[in-house]
């Protein structure tokens, strides 16, 4: 079973724009309700856009950045800057080299973020695959229905508890998130195993090649000697 949701790289590129435009809300001192009052959107879904939801839509991040002086950086990957010259053009007849432009993305260095990154890409392939084919969440459910029959009286009963809830009213947003509660209830997850092994070493190459720092951009030609 293979899964068409984000990879673990774009995941960590929408976690850090939403970092940044949380950032850049602070410092220009915005409250989140005077933000989300400006930009037209509630509370909610501004909360989703600075945790790097990939929910919201294209249109909203695009009016929080503006909202926050940075649209410019957009217009500069949909304007013709980063085209090839039209043939026959000066600038196509120019034997100028063109500048090298590279951006490495790299994960947070923090060992907890990045396992986080991991089951939080984990738990989206799940949801998708479970979306695609419901007979995974009564899977998912006998399980859970398992863990807690066996394990009673462990630590965990009370997100069990609530794992019941969640994939009986498919309440996936509670688990997708960024909150605290979101992570404990990931740590406590039954639905990571409807995934098979393919998908999980994918998302787990993923996450080594980021850690190692994944090069967007043109590769540098080696210099002469």
């Amino acid at each position: 079973m293979k899964t068409d949701s984000l990879s673990v790289l774009d995941r960590q590129l929408l976690l850090q724009l939403g970092d940044r435009l949380k950032l850049l809300r602070k410092s220009q001192g915005l409250s989140a309700v005077e933000l989300a009052s400006r930009v037209g959107i509630s509370r909610t879904t501004l909360s989703a856009v600075e945790s790097g939801d990939p929910a919201p839509s294209m249109g909203t991040y695009l009016r929080v950045m503006s909202a926050l002086g940075v649209s410019g950086e957009l217009a500069l990957l949909a304007g013709d800057t980063l085209q090839p010259p039209p043939p026959g053009s000066a600038a196509a007849r120019s034997r100028r080299s063109r500048p090298i432009v590279q951006v490495q993305v790299t994960s947070d260095s923090s060992r907890h973020r990045v396992q986080d990154l991991q089951s939080l890409v984990l738990h989206e392939a799940a949801v998708r695959a479970i979306q695609q084919d419901p007979a995974l969440r009564d899977k998912a459910l006998e399980t859970l229905g398992r863990w807690i029959h066996h394990n009673g009286n462990s630590r965990s009963l009370s997100l069990w508890r609530e794992w019941q809830r969640i994939l009986k009213d498919k309440t996936w947003r509670k688990v997708l998130g960024s909150t605290r509660r979101a992570q404990e209830l990931r740590q406590a997850s039954p639905i990571v195993t409807i995934l098979s092994e393919e998908v999980r070493q994918q998302v787990l190459r993923q996450v080594n090649d980021l850690k190692q720092g994944v090069v967007y951009g043109d590769q540098m030609e080696p210099q002469p000697r």
